[in-house]
């Protein structure tokens, strides 16, 4: 005659866990079957082994269960789209290369200013890399207030505008201003240095972004303002370059920050590359200005 015994016996299994029976099988990892395990995931209950565990909020889950629930959750985003920004990368290697292109120009003035500079003859006879290099360089030493001007405007808006569009897209509109601006230039004769034409397009896009949230725009008014009439004011400057990248800047960015959520990348993707084909088009096929008299 058998007896059960006052207290029961311990078992190495986890709390919880039913005792198999005489005839239950042992069970085992549903991706090791060679290996026992008493440890089910808790959203299908398929037995898991330690190298298939995934921690959750509450015991253990599966390799798939986690990859199907990290697919049901929303990617955070920048308002505009874009993953968002907590370093604003782009407005660091936009000023590296700013500076770093003064620095040479400091080194070898003649040779940098010649074979970069914005220039409407030499973009007509094929050197097209002026476009987008002419948009890096600045007034040459000893003349420093141009460069660091347009920095302190870059330092100053660019990692805010980077956060709010995210860092392709601030990319986008920076380097599609720039380029707006060398286009202006070379449909008017001219030659040109500087980043201005991205920076008045940086201008152009913090109006857009401040009336898209909400926001008090007559401060951005004002500077477009301002800087505008000194455009006209100041000798020497370039209001081909700095009108030119303002409507292209603030063009993209209202085209980005006013497309339907639902094709947003699509939509913001189609309008990036088809402001840079509008721009290709105007400099292979329209003359300089000069040229039409």
């Amino acid at each position: 005659m058998s007896t059960q015994p006052d207290h029961p016996i311990p078992s190495d299994r986890p709390e919880g866990q039913a005792q198999p029976g005489p005839h239950d099988a042992v069970p085992t990892c549903y991706r090791h079957p060679d290996r026992e395990t008493y440890v089910r995931c808790q959203r299908c209950e398929r037995s898991i082994c330690p190298d298939c565990m995934r921690a959750a909020s509450v015991g253990h889950q599966c390799v798939e269960c986690v990859h199907e629930g990290n697919r049901s959750v929303r990617r955070a985003e920048a308002p505009f789209g874009g993953r968002p920004v907590s370093t604003p990368v782009v407005t660091w290697a936009l000023l590296a290369i700013n500076v770093l292109a003064y620095l040479a120009e400091i080194v070898d003035t003649d040779a940098v200013i010649n074979r970069f500079a914005m220039s409407s003859y030499d973009v007509m006879m094929g050197e097209w890399w002026r476009l987008v290099t002419g948009a890096f360089l600045h007034s040459p030493p000893p003349s420093y207030w141009h460069i660091l001007f347009n920095m302190w405007a870059l330092y100053a808006i660019g990692p805010q505008l980077e956060r709010m569009l995210g860092s392709l897209r601030f990319a986008a509109v920076y380097l599609l201003a720039a380029l707006g601006g060398s286009v202006a230039v070379y449909l008017f004769g001219a030659v040109a240095v500087g980043a201005s034409g991205a920076i008045y397009g940086l201008f152009g896009a913090m109006f857009v972004v401040a009336r898209r949230l909400g926001y008090d725009a007559r401060g951005v008014i004002w500077l477009i303002g301002i800087n505008v009439v000194l455009t006209f004011v100041i000798p020497g400057i370039s209001w081909q370059g700095h009108l030119g990248g303002l409507v292209i800047g603030t063009l993209v960015t209202a085209l980005f920050a006013y497309a339907p959520a639902k094709q947003r990348t699509t939509v913001q993707l189609a309008t990036a590359a088809g402001v840079l084909v509008a721009c290709v088009l105007l400099v292979m096929l329209v003359p300089p200005l000069p040229l039409w008299a």
